[in-house]
């Protein structure tokens, strides 16, 4: 079994012994509770006179009462209207109301007007793609952390240097301006990214070491993403069922139904919105579950070998969120989602005025866009340590809020620069997923021929459909690894002394680097 080196405190070495068969027991040299008062001092942890009980404030034993319901309603409500429509559009649909050409096991036959069944035949291999690549990921990331992590640093500002070429090149000059600003940006902040990768590394490498040892992060990961896919898949059918039955020229126009692209373009735009949505909080109840299951309890109950932590800490995690907290959870996404949903309404708007040679409009879209972005980007990495203060306290949304907030300014933004390093790797790593999916169905599309694809019309959508399965599948499984380095963060800012029994190398690095964040967070 591995142990701490003593002769290299700031190197992260595993503290499990990653061997096949038996699951090893923790190093009992690193967690070991430290001298002081007897188990039964305090809450029977033995960490100290000074350490908080585990189930201070409120903390894993909320009151039993539903936070948020009006927003608890709203999301059942919108859930069940996106049933209705699936089932209004779907009950009609067959193979034959829009063309079986082409595609898997046929032919170049059948009619050209739409989308068929073939598309989703692609997009479930898409999916299964997406799945397998997530995983490959994952253990790619443990084995070089380092190494990926500056590649990801890298990519990310060839990135924005190659889009700021793109549109000079193309004369785009509003997103050329905004673009060039950004990558010297990008240029500038990398010296500093590229100083802290270190401790985001040691980081990650903690995390990924306690998921080994509690299998049900990746069983809730894994869930989450096989419900993930399945919506994924449910909406696709409900997308394609949609354009066969209510575009004009469709067949199915021909019996009584009534057609147009209004109808069309209304159904798809609700579709949407309750995809992202619903998406929003399967992502969330996931991270909540991890949060204040397996890694919360890690976190403040010590391994479970050593008998402190609850009985089925995620199961009982799991009830409370989908429960109890559903409507906190709800409140959250829906921000995210309406925001995401602004700034795909103002791409369209930017490219149909770039398309109509308004170059003014054009940059004012863009800005706004950007804005948007920024915005929406900001609020979804706040919403994730609100629902980890939601997971582990059970408070609703806004109080949720206030004490990330009160958390953020107490311990200092700076630190959590390291949380984005690992968030940026692990979201590159979701884009090069989304890529890939999106090669295979261009591939798929190429050497199989659909009818309804014959003049290319239908690529470019395919194309998007693949990359958004391939990105979102990714992007939830990635989520359970960032659910345990945020609650780390947020254990850390509340109780810095625990981190120093459970991971005492990322203990002295953090409070080498980032002296004000150990100080711990008084609670009023």
């Amino acid at each position: 079994m591995s142990a701490w080196k003593p002769g290299s405190p700031h190197q992260y070495q595993p503290v499990y012994a990653p061997a096949p068969g038996p699951a090893p027991v923790y190093a009992q040299s690193s967690y070991a509770p430290p001298p002081g008062p007897p188990p039964d001092a305090g809450y029977g942890g033995g960490y100290g006179g000074d350490t908080k009980s585990p189930y201070e404030g409120e903390r894993f034993k909320p009151r039993k009462r539903i936070n948020d319901p009006i927003f608890l309603i709203l999301f059942i409500a919108q859930l069940v209207g996106f049933i209705i429509i699936s089932v209004i559009t779907l009950r009609n649909f067959s193979g034959n109301a829009g063309g079986l050409g082409g595609g898997v096991g046929s032919d170049d036959s059948g009619s050209r007007i739409t989308l068929n069944y073939h598309t989703v035949y692609l997009l479930l291999f898409v999916t299964g793609a997406g799945l397998l690549l997530s995983a490959i990921y994952l253990m790619l990331t443990r084995a070089f952390t380092k190494a990926i992590m500056h590649i990801t640093l890298v990519l990310s500002i060839l990135l924005n240097i190659g889009i700021c070429v793109y549109y000079w090149i193309t004369k785009y000059w509003s997103g050329a301006i905004i673009f060039t600003v950004i990558a010297l940006l990008s240029v500038f902040a990398y010296w500093g990214y590229r100083a802290r990768i270190p401790l985001a590394s040691l980081l990650l490498q903690v995390v990924m070491d306690v998921t080994k040892h509690h299998p049900s992060v990746y069983f809730v990961a894994f869930m989450a993403l096989i419900l993930q896919a399945a919506l994924s898949v449910w909406y696709t059918f409900t997308v394609i069922a949609t354009y066969v039955k209510y575009t004009p020229g469709s067949p199915t126009c021909e019996f009584g139904v009534s057609c147009s692209s209004a109808k069309v373009v209304g159904f798809i735009v609700y579709e949407t919105f309750s995809f992202l949505w619903t998406s929003q909080v399967i992502g969330n109840v996931a991270l909540a579950t991890l949060a204040g299951g397996p890694f919360g309890s890690w976190y403040y109950f010590g391994p479970r070998e050593q008998g402190m932590m609850p009985a089925h800490p995620t199961l009982s995690s799991f009830v409370r969120a989908s429960t109890l907290s559903l409507g906190s959870i709800a409140f959250g996404s829906l921000i995210v989602t309406l925001l995401e949903l602004l700034r795909m309404l103002l791409n369209m708007v930017r490219n149909s005025a770039n398309a109509d040679g308004h170059p003014v409009e054009a940059c004012l879209a863009l800005c706004a866009e950007c804005f948007i972005g920024c915005i929406e980007s900001a609020v979804e990495y706040f919403n994730r340590y609100a629902y980890i203060e939601i997971a582990l306290y059970g408070k609703p949304y806004l109080e949720a809020s206030k004490d990330t907030w009160r958390l953020f300014k107490d311990r200092g933004i700076d630190a959590l620069v390291n949380d984005s390093l690992v968030g940026m790797t692990l979201t590159w790593g979701a884009y090069a997923i989304g890529l890939l999916c999106s090669l295979f169905a261009y591939l798929y599309l190429r050497y199989t021929h659909p009818a309804y694809n014959a003049d290319g019309q239908y690529t470019a959508p395919v194309l998007v459909f693949a990359f958004l399965i391939g990105l979102q599948c990714s992007l939830t499984l990635s989520s359970a690894i960032e659910a345990g380095v945020s609650t780390i963060f947020v254990g850390l800012g509340e109780d810095p002394q625990v981190l120093a029994i459970r991971a005492p190398p990322l203990f002295a690095m953090i409070a080498s680097t980032y002296p004000q964040v150990v100080q711990g967070v008084p609670r009023v």
